[in-house]
């Protein structure tokens, strides 16, 4: 049933088992709370009293998220949203953004009705390599880009996987540029690692995911993947060329 959730486009596996958890699916008309539950053909499955949405063809948009938005379909507290970005042609498809980046990074953010998809980048176990670039005030001492490399434990005692950490040869007079590829998916982790080692942080940019490059695209805009692009993505997680 998960999967079926997914598939209509309303959101990510992950979600759909915490609504269906929380008691908010039923099958034809009763309350239903094993995600594992198969869906046959006649099935009628509701999300808070709704019919879930026909399966839609689905759809990937790639958007530089700028500083200053949020990645939720909506914001209790009123802040602007990455959906509020989206351009009129991909509105209705029921996208939804495939991960975060905090209200002040910016850089690569997908965008997607594939549920499988969104749920496998997500899954810890896919470890699918992120890459920032990373202003950093300042000079970053050799030893503390050797503590990011070597798989650093955060003052919470979270452990941390080893972090591919180089300076990049551009100079900003601002500080230190830091390249850093990350392969788990710890809430915040490059903030709290720079925390920990006393680095102020001055502009945080994801620019690549999974094979994907943020590339020249300017802040608050969007494009469409090539469908060589969504393939290879895909194939990256393990899922199969079409859905």
């Amino acid at each position: 049933m998960n999967k079926a959730i997914a598939a209509s486009g309303l959101c990510a596996r992950r979600k759909a088992d915490e609504l269906i958890f929380a008691g908010r699916v039923s099958v034809n008309g009763v309350p239903e709370t094993t995600p594992g539950r198969r869906v046959l053909p006649g099935d009628s499955v509701a999300v808070d009293g709704r019919p879930l949405p026909a399966r839609r063809e689905h759809a990937y948009l790639l958007l530089h998220k700028p500083v200053g938005t949020v990645c939720t379909i909506s914001d209790p507290q009123g802040r602007p949203t990455v959906m509020d970005l989206l351009p009129e042609t991909a509105r209705g498809l029921g996208l939804f953004p495939v991960g975060r980046l905090d209200y002040f990074s910016e850089g690569l953010l997908l965008l997607t009705n594939d549920g499988d998809l969104a749920n496998r980048l997500i899954h810890p176990r896919h470890h699918v390599d992120k890459v920032y670039e990373v202003l950093v005030r300042g000079d970053v001492p050799e030893r503390h880009l050797e503590i990011m490399r070597s798989g650093m434990r955060l003052s919470d005692g979270t452990p941390l996987l080893p972090v591919e950490a180089s300076r990049v040869l551009t100079q900003d007079r601002r500080g230190t540029l830091l390249r850093l590829v990350l392969r788990q998916g710890v809430n915040r982790q490059i903030r709290r690692m720079c925390d920990d080692l006393g680095l102020t942080i001055l502009r945080l940019t994801r620019v690549a995911e999974g094979g994907l490059s943020l590339g020249t695209l300017k802040a608050a805009e969007t494009r469409v993947l090539e469908p060589a692009e969504v393939r290879a993505l895909r194939k990256s997680v393990g899922l199969p060329e079409k859905a």
